[in-house]
């Protein structure tokens, strides 16, 4: 039962290296890089197959079905029902912590667009183009105004002639749009008080720049203690390996006897509660 157990636990290991990209993901990108970007060769033509493959399943499977693939391997290793069970209760999990990343990097995605949107426009202005057709047409370079649905009415205020300032107020709602109130801000001064709008829009821009860079500094000095909470929770299937290769058959301890499943119970509501407590802080901190 222990070298199942290993066995097992080497095909995991194994499945998520390939999950993350493969045991070579590093040095096919340092090729790509050197080469410019071109075609690289990676092994023969079978393997590349096989590694496009690969990364077309890993593209189309979502992160949150592997929970019940990992509780249905359990389940068999530890002749019982119950890692099954809680594979499927954590498809929700996972899929709301998917479409979290996914909302926030939509969020950056679209900041990104505002500040190309007000480097555009600037440089539009500078060119000698008339606000409304500046804005026209940095629009359509940097999508900065989001949406079709979101951006027809800037675009059709900065076309007839209509209310500029209160259409980019609607399309700063947007998530990640919040720059486009400044945008308005400096319109409504180049408007009401003949203002350069290239130079506002230059300090907006610097400021939308640092706010930025400022985020994304705090996100990297706070990977290390995100990285921390996962390894602290990881740390419990350790210690299931490491009892697996000692012969001491944890599954069975922990899947078949009273006390093994009121350890697996208690256990399970602390680390979730202790990584629940950890992402809690350094969400707060990522808040303020």
């Amino acid at each position: 039962m222990g070298e199942t157990a290993m066995s097992a636990a080497l095909v995991c290991a194994g499945a998520a290296v390939w999950l993350m990209g493969g045991w070579h993901s590093g040095s096919r990108r340092a090729h790509l890089l050197l080469a410019g970007g071109g075609v690289v060769g990676s092994g023969p033509p079978a393997w590349r197959r096989w590694a496009g493959l690969s990364r077309s399943i890993r593209g189309r499977l979502r992160i949150e079905w592997w929970a019940p693939v990992a509780g249905l391997v359990l389940g068999v290793l530890g002749s019982s029902v119950l890692p099954v069970v809680a594979g499927a209760a954590g498809v929700p999990v996972l899929r709301r912590v998917r479409l979290a990343g996914e909302a926030r990097r939509a969020r950056e995605r679209r900041g990104d667009a505002v500040i190309a949107l007000c480097s555009a426009l600037a440089g539009e202005v500078r060119a000698g183009r008339q606000p409304g057709e500046a804005l026209l047409r940095a629009a359509r370079d940097s999508g900065g105004l989001g949406e079709a649905q979101e951006q027809a009415p800037v675009l059709a205020a900065a076309r007839f002639g209509g209310d500029v300032p209160g259409a980019l107020a609607v399309a700063a709602r947007q998530p990640g749009a919040d720059g486009l109130l400044g945008l308005a801000a400096c319109w409504r001064v180049a408007v009401d008080r003949g203002a350069g709008l290239a130079a506002g829009l230059d300090r907006l821009e610097a400021a939308l720049r640092a706010e930025r860079d400022q985020r994304a500094e705090f996100r990297a000095q706070l990977a290390g203690s995100r990285a921390t909470a996962v390894m602290l929770a990881a740390l419990p299937a350790l210690g299931i390996l490491l009892g697996a290769a000692l012969g001491a058959d944890p599954l069975h301890v922990l899947l078949h006897t009273g006390a093994g499943l009121g350890c697996l119970l208690v256990g399970g509501v602390l680390e979730g509660l202790g990584l629940w407590w950890a992402l809690r802080i350094v969400r707060g901190a990522e808040t303020a």
